[in-house]
């Protein structure tokens, strides 16, 4: 049996034709989907980047115990499992968080692996002393921009040489058995580089401002005319992410490896583009779909189900899907479900999920509700990160977040150890000038709202989704503060 991956960063579901876009360019999505079973109704679990990435290794939430973090000792890896097992996992990735201090020990966790420079802000290629950046809306720095200099050309950007990888190992391994492949590419994750070939599909020309990289921010008044030009660039990056998807189904089409390897498409989150008036994913706002209710594809050759799924699913499920296809047992502490059935079948694998980020809201939905709920304590606290892998995004923890650890007792998932309790110290950056966070607690029935305009007003639902959180949480081994934190002492009793 044989196993592809092909995972995107920040791959809008709104924006891809299998889900109802008319104006963006993906017809290798739509071939696709015509093969695939198309998930209707998959959220993500933790966000953003490497949390998203924790979950699909260990097939469990990351947002209820720590933030943004690398792979834990305890921790059971789907891709380092499938090696032990004599599966050959090897892992494709131009994503260069892998490669930081906050994702350090996830790329040596598959059999082989290969990196490809380049994108966003990779510290690759020297240039030192200042460096004129044009003038410009949104962020632009130093080191992107240097970077460009190396990928002025589709054939040299990193996004293209990621799959160019991954068709090498596809023309060198088709024949063989026993392997699973992880194609994963950065874009169209922001700044939305493309080549000017691509963009003139959408924007025959543009004489504004280089605006090509949206903060974390509300949308300004200074940046409102030219929304559309980001979401010009956004589509025209996924145009690109379009045509290196098919040329992995040509050499699927080409070796017939649909006859016996699985293929999943997936994506860690989705991304604001102005809608909600909002840019990207802050953790200042709420999680609203864009965000949260992510595309998936997945062809199983065993039953070669095609044609939509509406059960819930969740990133989650990813690692336990694969684990099962290749006849390895799930280990207990993957919470996640295997999806055979529910792609054969159409079998449910859950009533209800989570999602969220470590420290602001926590959010449950059943697939038409979304209830979205804030801490009682508007200086949200108490709040701890629990670790024995103390490294932040790109730094470790300096010396002084560490002078009043303790040690907590082990969780049901950490084999016996006993973790580093730290307090989080990250949530303050969320704080307004009072100290307070800007979180509300929200209900949104997305059948009758599905721009989650208008909260409902229903306690007899709010009172479920509460119970539902509380019995997620304590499936998951949530730390006891959690629940003070999100007022839920009187339903955790």
């Amino acid at each position: 049996m044989k196993a592809i991956m092909i995972m995107y960063d920040s791959l809008n579901r709104h924006m891809l034709s299998p889900y109802g876009c008319d104006w963006t360019r993906t017809p290798n999505f739509r071939r696709l989907a015509d093969r695939c079973t198309t998930f209707d109704k998959c959220y993500v679990g933790s966000l953003p980047c490497m949390p998203a990435r924790r979950e699909i290794h260990t097939g469990r939430y990351n947002f209820l115990h720590r933030s943004w973090g690398p792979m834990e000792p305890y921790d059971d890896s789907m891709p380092e499992i499938l090696k032990k097992s004599g599966i050959h996992s090897h892992l494709i990735s131009d994503h260069y968080h892998y490669w930081e201090d906050g994702g350090c020990t996830y790329h040596s966790r598959y059999s082989t692996w290969e990196n490809v420079r380049g994108q966003e802000g990779d510290p690759w290629k020297a240039f030192v002393g200042n460096k004129d950046l044009p003038p410009h809306l949104g962020q632009c720095i130093k080191q992107d921009m240097v970077n460009r200099e190396y990928t002025d050309t589709e054939d040299k950007m990193a996004q293209t040489a990621t799959f160019r990888a991954g068709m090498e190992f596809l023309d060198r391994n088709h024949g063989e058995d026993n392997w699973f492949l992880q194609v994963e590419t950065f874009d169209p994750h922001e700044p939305f580089y493309v080549q000017e070939e691509d963009l003139l599909g959408f924007e025959p020309s543009y004489d504004g401002p280089f605006f090509d990289w949206p903060g974390y921010h509300p949308v300004t008044e200074e940046e409102r005319p030219y929304q559309q030009h980001v979401r010009n660039k956004y589509a025209a990056l996924l145009r690109m992410c379009d045509r290196n998807l098919g040329r992995i189904l040509d050499k699927m089409d080409a070796y017939d490896l649909w006859e016996d390897t699985m293929l999943i498409v997936n994506t860690d989150h989705g991304f604001l583009l102005g809608e909600h008036d909002w840019w990207a994913k802050s953790n200042e706002i709420n999680f609203y779909e864009e965000i949260v209710h992510t595309p998936l594809f997945i062809y199983d050759p065993r039953s070669r189900a095609s044609g939509r799924c509406d059960c819930l699913v969740q990133t989650i499920d990813l690692a336990p899907t694969l684990l099962e296809f290749f006849g390895i047992p799930v280990p207990e502490d993957m919470l996640g479900c295997p999806l055979k059935e529910t792609i054969a079948e159409g079998r449910p694998v859950r009533e209800t999920c989570l999602y969220g980020t470590c420290g602001a809201q926590i959010s449950c939905t059943d697939g038409r509700y979304v209830y979205v709920l804030a801490p009682v304590n508007k200086t949200n606290d108490p709040l701890y990160n629990y670790t024995l892998m103390p490294t932040h995004m790109r730094e470790m923890f300096p010396p002084e977040e560490l002078q009043e650890l303790e040690l907590s007792e082990p969780f049901s998932f950490t084999k016996g150890c006993r973790l580093l309790k730290i307090k989080n110290r990250e949530k303050s950056q969320y704080l307004d000038e009072r100290g307070e966070h800007p979180y509300r607690t929200m209900l949104f029935d997305l059948e009758t709202d599905p721009g989650q305009t208008n909260p409902l007003s229903d306690p007899e639902r709010e009172s479920y989704f509460r119970k539902e959180i509380v019995r997620l949480m304590k499936e998951n081994d949530a730390p006891p503060e959690q629940y003070e934190r999100m007022g839920l002492q009187a339903e955790r009793e």
